[in-house]
Formats: C-alpha cells, sequence, structure tokens
C-alpha cells in the first residue's frame, strides 16, 4: 500500500492530475470534499464555526455560507480561526478513508488531493504544535507529488473555472492572487516532493506525465508491501 499526498497551489491542475490518476487504477479521495463533510450542520466542526464566527455566516437554510465565510477568512485575516477548526477533523477524515481504503485492498494506491498539505504543518506549527499528525504530514504521507505551473496560469484557469462568462474578472483575480499569498509557494513544495507534474502545457503533456508516474506509484506501494526500502 501506498499513501500519496497529490498537491498543488489553486488552479494548478491538481484536480485533472487526480482524476487521471483514478482512471489510470488509483484510489482518490479530494480533501475538500471531506471538508465540505464535516462542516455540513450536526457536526462539531459546524457548531465551532458558527460560535466562533457567528450567525453571519448561516444562510436561511441552515448550511454555512462558504462564500462569506471565505471573506472572513482571506479578506478579513481569520484565516487560521478556520483552519485550527478544520484541519484536524478534516485528518481525521482522510485517516479513516485510507484505513477503509487499505482493509479493501493491502496493494492500493490511496491518493489524497489536497491544495493544503504543506500549509496544514506550516499552520499546526505557527499555533505551536511542535508533534503530531498536523505538525509532519510524514506521519501520515508516504510520497508527495507537486503539480507545478506559473502564477499567471494558475489565476487564468481559477478565474475561467469560477465564472467561465465574466467579462470584467479583475475582483476574482484580485481573489486568486490573495489565496495564493496564504499558500505555500511552489520552490517550497517542489524542495519536498518526491515527484513534480509541470501543469504548464496542454492536457496532452500532463497525461504524458501521469503515465509515467503511475508505474512509479504501483513500484513504490510493492516495496512497501514487501518491508523493501522506498527511495
Amino acid at each position: 500500500m501506498l499513501r500519496v499526498g497529490l498537491t498543488g497551489g489553486l488552479g494548478s491542475g491538481k484536480s485533472t492530475a487526480a482524476a487521471m490518476l483514478r482512471e489510470l487504477g488509483a484510489q482518490v479521495i479530494e480533501a475538500d470534499a471531506l471538508g465540505r463533510e464535516v462542516m455540513e450542520p450536526g457536526h462539531e466542526v459546524y457548531g465551532q464555526i458558527v460560535a466562533r464566527f457567528g450567525r453571519e455566516v448561516v444562510n436561511s437554510d441552515g448550511c454555512l455560507n462558504r462564500a462569506r465565510l471565505a471573506d472572513l477568512a482571506f479578506r478579513h485575516g481569520r484565516l487560521q480561526e478556520l483552519n485550527a477548526i478544520v484541519h484536524r477533523p478534516v485528518i481525521e477524515a482522510q485517516r479513516r478513508w485510507m484505513d477503509e481504503v487499505f482493509a479493501r485492498d493491502p496493494a492500493a494506491v490511496a491518493v489524497l488531493e489536497s491544495a493544503l498539505i504543506f500549509e496544514v504543518a506550516r499552520d499546526a506549527r505557527a499555533r505551536g504544535e511542535k508533534e503530531g499528525i498536523l505538525a509532519d504530514w510524514r506521519r501520515r504521507i508516504d510520497r508527495i507529488v507537486v503539480v507545478t505551473a506559473p502564477d499567471d496560469l494558475k489565476i487564468a484557469r481559477y478565474t475561467a473555472r469560477v465564472a467561465p462568462n465574466l467579462a470584467d474578472r479583475s475582483a476574482l483575480e484580485a481573489d486568486a492572487r490573495n489565496r495564493l499569498s496564504h499558500q505555500v509557494s511552489d520552490a517550497e513544495k517542489v524542495a519536498e516532493a518526491d515527484y513534480i507534474l509541470d501543469n504548464s502545457g496542454d492536457i496532452a503533456a500532463l497525461r504524458a506525465q501521469l503515465k509515467v508516474l503511475w508505474p512509479w506509484l504501483k513500484a513504490e506501494s510493492n516495496k512497501l508491501g514487501q518491508n523493501l526500502p522506498i527511495q
């Protein structure tokens, strides 16, 4: 079995890479989906968010207003408050998912697609957590794959995805730059990566790289299954 963290900045194309890995045979989970799940009404995280941020982040149907919450987090300097509530339950949900995958298939390659693998560790250390599963991603991930692209291209992809028909994208572009400023840079991620996917080209180029990556991931999984050293 192999636990793979697939990460990259906003608009890097990691979701596209994750979909391709799923087609190749990987088991894939999106951290964003787990985050949405733990923030639903009835979950402890939901109650903690409402208690901290107030009823203004709740829609008339009782669900969280994620746009308002994001505005408070990114534009009003409250991102660390939100992360302190959300990160640990999401990491625990990731662990449960991987346990279920490996119980079904001990030889599986389990891929966690997440923009915030390095950021979770950075933020935990900033809160004074020097040890533990949040402060050290190596305790829950065997291999890191980083998807890279120039920031201008990331921003263009993000705005095109969020509002493809919007003529004036200046506000969205500013929002994207703000979000990127809170993420660990590609240079720092690449320095800790086991494998790098350059997504500055077209989708065919990305697919070609993934066809090379997949056999390597399977080989690493086999090494772990045989208790052989992985390099």
